[in-house]
């Protein structure tokens, strides 16, 4: 028989969940996204903690006594919550990292608009390959194994126990460094090619500076760079999707 006894436990269960789902949602990418309403964000943090309460409720002990351990386990909660969707957005940011280094190359890093994804001013290739990155992400199905990162955080941060603050400090130094190094492998062909490009327009230069280089620079190398993006974007997306899987397969194990 339900007595009315077991609801403080239940909504205290409830507050956690949602505290540690909803701070994951507003930072993950493809789930949290800034062009969603932040309403919006809340009602899917809502229904993802109706479906995770029954799985995840047992991890939870009773309601602490006083005040302050209250507040020491919310604030954890929504701690690791922050966590893992900032280390989640740090991989998004390879993207960006690529799409600055390709627009240098490629002479258009003036051409900025407002990126969906960050709320801001931002690179147009920069933008266009995360909008591109999304899309890709529900296409290939990836936002379930972000769902499934948010039930398996439970297994690696267990409720109620201190945070790991040297672990953290290590993973978000390993995803910082990941994210560079990701965004460098991508943009890798448009190094290649600027080099070989700007190498070869200073030669024509010395060769023949009776022409005006910059006329002929400037539309060759959007062309070219913008030719060598169709044939490779293909092979950059796929190469991301591989890494980003790879990150986040270490929530979800």
């Amino acid at each position: 028989m339900i007595t009315v006894d077991i609801l403080p436990q239940t909504a205290f269960t409830f507050m956690l969940i949602f505290s540690r789902l909803a701070a994951m949602i507003m930072l993950m990418p493809a789930l949290g996204e800034t062009s969603i309403p932040t309403q919006v964000r809340l009602v899917l943090a809502l229904l993802l903690t109706m479906v995770m309460m029954p799985l995840v409720a047992s991890s939870y002990g009773a309601i602490p006594a006083t005040v302050p351990g209250l507040a020491f386990i919310v604030m954890t909660e929504i701690a690791v919550g922050l966590f893992i969707g900032t280390a989640a957005r740090l991989i998004m940011s390879a993207l960006h990292v690529a799409g600055n280094i390709i627009a240098m190359q490629m002479s258009l890093a003036f051409a900025q608009s407002v990126d969906p994804t960050q709320g801001q001013q931002g690179v147009l290739l920069a933008n266009f390959l995360s909008l591109l990155a999304v899309t890709l992400i529900f296409a290939t199905h990836l936002d379930h194994l972000l769902i499934a990162a948010m039930r398996d955080s439970y297994e690696l941060f267990v409720p109620g126990q201190p945070i790991p603050v040297g672990d953290f400090s290590e993973m978000a130094v390993k995803f910082v460094s990941d994210a560079f190094r990701i965004g460098l492998q991508l943009a890798a062909p448009f190094l290649v090619f600027g080099l070989i490009f700007y190498v070869g327009i200073g030669i024509l230069s010395r060769l023949m500076p009776q022409i005006q280089i910059f006329f002929i620079a400037m539309p060759a190398n959007i062309s070219l760079g913008l030719v060598l993006l169709l044939f490779l974007v293909g092979a950059m997306m796929t190469w991301f999707l591989q890494a980003f899987e790879q990150s986040i397969s270490m929530f979800a194990g």
